[in-house]
């Protein structure tokens, strides 16, 4: 989350959401159950498909190696397959897949090729962008379908609930509406390819793409697989006039417009770590 305040000598630490369990398609759930057929003499029985669960938030390194892992593959597979697979890709991906895996459940059986099981993700990350609640808010905000699959996973990454994936959201657009670093924590994990809670006053001066600490708006792509919920919080955020948020605890993250009350949020994070034993961090302030 963005900051405007932190001692040289203090280490930032953030608490952030787990990934939630991703949607199981109705349709998927209706392959996975077996059909009871009458097999002619000498028909085998088809064959019942596996369930490969991506979760909302896995990076793109993750779902290569689940689906190396499914299809019982040698590591890196399923990452070389994508150099002939038919991704279909918007242009601005420049055919990186990063935030278009979509997190849901998927069957896969031993004829699943690995190139074929990530374009059916892209595709169904297409058709949720498509989606007219999420295609129509994104028009209304001037984004392009990428834009708002990399603002979704900067939400997917950042909220703590889902009640307040939209309110961060409205924190982003506050933040690109006065031209302020979105400085995010998510981001900067990205860069540095890991997922801490803990952050120091040096990560946030790397020289990197997705150092939103230092560079101004979105980072050049999505950071993660964001499920649909984070996709609609991205279009549609509430009204506010939060620029800062802080989780102060499981379940209770706090949005201020200002940097005074923001403080004293941050004040509160300090108390309750120090009660838990754990060193400062001044954290995130979305």
């Amino acid at each position: 989350m963005p900051h405007e305040y932190r001692l040289p000598s203090q280490r930032r630490t953030r608490l952030t959401r787990r990934g939630r369990l991703a949607l199981l398609f109705g349709t998927m759930a209706a392959i996975a159950a077996a059909v009871q057929v009458t097999l002619l003499p000498g028909e085998e029985a088809p064959e019942k498909p596996r369930m490969l669960l991506i979760p909302e938030g896995w990076r793109a390194p993750q779902v290569y190696a689940a689906v190396d892992r499914e299809l019982k593959l040698p590591a890196g597979s399923t990452k070389a397959a994508l150099a002939t697979a038919a991704l279909p890709l918007p242009e601005e991906a420049k055919g990186n897949p990063e935030g278009f895996l979509f997190p849901a459940t998927y069957p896969v059986t031993s004829k699943t090729t690995p190139g074929e099981l990530i374009a059916y993700m892209v595709r169904t990350a297409n058709a949720k962008l498509a989606a007219p609640a999420v295609a129509s808010g994104g028009k209304a905000q001037g984004m392009t379908p990428y834009q708002t699959a990399t603002l979704a996973s900067i939400i997917e990454a950042e909220a703590d609930t889902r009640a307040d994936m939209g309110r961060v959201a409205r924190v982003v657009y506050n933040r690109l509406a006065k031209s302020m670093p979105l400085q995010m924590d998510s981001t900067l994990n990205y860069a540095l390819n890991r997922s801490t809670l803990d952050v120091t006053l040096s990560d946030t001066r790397i020289d990197h793409p997705f150092n939103t600490y230092e560079r101004q708006g979105l980072p050049p792509t999505p950071i993660d697989s964001p499920g649909l919920d984070a996709m609609t919080a991205a279009v549609a955020p509430p009204p506010g006039d939060w620029l800062f948020f802080v989780t102060v605890k499981p379940g209770d993250t706090r949005f201020s417009a200002t940097y005074e009350e923001h403080k004293k949020h941050v004040a509160e994070f300090n108390r309750i770590r120090a009660g838990a034993g754990r060193a400062h961090a001044g954290p995130r302030a979305g």
